[in-house]
């Protein structure tokens, strides 16, 4: 089994110098890139930027605490909350509402009932207006034998004419590009 080359030292020396290199290339584009969108430049891992304080770390007591705290806050904020939602005593309007005595609400069906009276009487009174007696359906008409070969002569007619003026389109167009792509004329 034959065994790999060994791979000389200065051979790989110069593979990392190169490595490094691309990375340092690639590290400036991001750097420009990150610039031009506002962002901040990434800090390293572990390490906080200038200016911003470090995470404060709580211990496992203090949290212990913190929870029943929390808890008592919160119920003081749910238990106002529902003192606010209870239903408070309906308001009074300005005006009270007003109400239709049995006696107007008569007079009103009764002048209803005489109006509908007055309209049905006119409308019995009316003629009525004449009925229009129904026609027959008007004839088919239809296409004599020389009525349809004097139309499909005229179709024909107008499609060879069509196709004269597409035949002819071509052709220009051909001479065109021919004229275009000819060789230039000897000097």
């Amino acid at each position: 089994m034959p065994r790999p080359p060994a791979l000389d030292p200065l051979l790989l020396t110069a593979a990392l110098q190169g490595l490094e290199a691309q990375r340092q290339h690639l590290d400036d584009q991001i750097a420009t890139v990150r610039q031009m969108l506002g962002n901040r430049p990434a800090p390293a891992p572990g390490v906080t930027p200038p200016g911003v304080p470090a995470k404060r770390v709580v211990s496992a007591a203090a949290r212990r605490r913190m929870a029943p705290a929390q808890k008592r806050r919160w119920a003081a904020v749910k238990t106002a909350e529902q003192a606010s939602k209870a239903p408070a005593a309906p308001e009074q309007s300005a005006r009270p509402k007003r109400r239709m005595s049995a006696a107007g609400r008569k007079r009103i069906v009764d002048a209803l009932k005489k109006r509908w009276a007055a309209y049905h009487k006119a409308q019995a009174a009316a003629p009525e207006p004449p009925q229009k007696a129904k026609e027959a359906p008007a004839k088919k008409r239809r296409l004599s034998a020389a009525g349809r070969k004097a139309m499909a002569e005229g179709s024909r007619r107008r499609w060879a004419a069509v196709r004269a003026k597409a035949a002819e389109a071509k052709k220009a167009a051909a001479k065109k590009v021919a004229k275009k792509t000819a060789p230039p004329a000897g000097k």
